[in-house]
């Protein structure tokens, strides 16, 4: 049952008449074109999708530092998902088209839904919120869901090459790994293997792998998903194969950089407290910083390493997204941007 009712108002065709179309990014180019909504127009469009989450599911899956409301559920993410049901739909119909015109037995693959945005912008508690809802469509039940960090390089090479100050950026990804994993998982393969990443010893878990068996949507969330550009040191040849190419669908989560940064802040002095306690914690040798010096420690990583990734990397990927989802200073979503082009 349905605990909130379905939105009322002007119907749904209304609310994108009235959204006009808006061209955003660097320079405003005429090659990011979007529809965008303000909040009230874009929960307008969930038209009857029911609300399948209750607030014990909500808790679950919050983040440490992120205030998921059942409102917020109802508003953004249920006419999100309302759009990507009809274009999942779509896809596996035209995907059809393709095996009978090549005469092969109708195949199921997975339709893969990439998410990206800065670090502290609230990516992994979204993506888990998303694959909750889209898991309760009844023509999708099976929705895995597998993050990037897995796909880093352990910290030896890291230290091997100098990058350990750069975790994060596009260079410290095993590329061709990541590649190899999306191609077998869209081809249909029956079992495929993700590494594993622990953020309490920051690295790479030795011998262990996070299974995925013939999902009906993967949701693949991280940092450079959106990426294009050559990286790896060496080479000056952009890659025949990128990582977007085997989305179907792309999120890109925002936010202005001044409200990422103290949610950064907000996150690292909950783990000092928290996490950071744990001896094995990699970074343990910060739990007894007195208050200043932690939020001094925390402004110096968020402004040396995740802001220059995110002006660097991040950020001019954002209009490569389907979809961006601009988030206000209380981590509510107040915009969302719909790509036309």
């Amino acid at each position: 049952m349905d605990p909130l009712p379905a939105v009322s108002g002007a119907p749904a065709e209304d609310a994108a008449t009235r959204a006009a179309p808006l061209l955003r990014g660097s320079g405003k180019t005429e090659y990011s074109a979007y529809i965008e909504f303000a909040r009230d127009d874009w929960a307008r469009l969930r038209s009857n999708t029911p609300l399948t989450l209750a607030e014990d599911d909500l808790t679950a899956l919050r983040g440490v530092t992120e205030q998921v409301s059942m409102q917020d559920v109802v508003d953004v993410y249920l006419p999100l998902s309302r759009l990507l049901n009809l274009h999942f739909r779509s896809a596996r119909s035209l995907s059809g088209v393709k095996d009978e015109f090549l005469g092969r037995l109708v195949g199921s693959r997975p339709y893969v839904i990439g998410v990206a945005g800065s670090v502290a912008v609230g990516k992994s508690t979204f993506a888990r919120v998303l694959q909750a809802l889209l898991a309760r469509w009844p023509d999708h039940p099976r929705v895995s869901l597998i993050t990037t960090d897995g796909f880093l390089h352990p910290n030896r090479v890291l230290l091997e090459r100098g990058l350990m100050k750069r975790k994060g950026f596009p260079e410290s990804y095993d590329r061709r790994r990541m590649v190899e994993f999306l191609a077998d998982t869209k081809a249909g393969k029956r079992r495929v293997e993700a590494p594993v990443y622990s953020h309490r010893s920051y690295d790479i878990v030795p011998g262990e792998a996070e299974v995925v068996e013939e999902p009906d949507i993967l949701i693949f969330e991280g940092l450079n998903v959106l990426q294009t550009g050559t990286v790896d040191p060496g080479r000056t040849r952009t890659p025949s194969v990128i990582v977007s190419d085997f989305f179907d669908f792309s999120i890109y989560v925002d936010a202005d950089e001044a409200h990422i940064e103290r949610w950064y802040i907000d996150r690292f002095l909950l783990l000092q407290r928290t996490v950071f306690s744990n001896p094995q914690s990699y970074f343990h040798h910060y739990k007894d910083l007195p208050p200043d010096e932690a939020v001094a420690v925390a402004r110096e990583i968020w402004s040396s390493i995740n802001l220059l990734n995110l002006r660097e990397n991040i950020l001019p990927t954002r209009e490569r997204a389907n979809v961006v989802l601009r988030k206000r200073a209380d981590h509510t979503v107040g915009e969302v941007w719909l790509r036309e082009i």
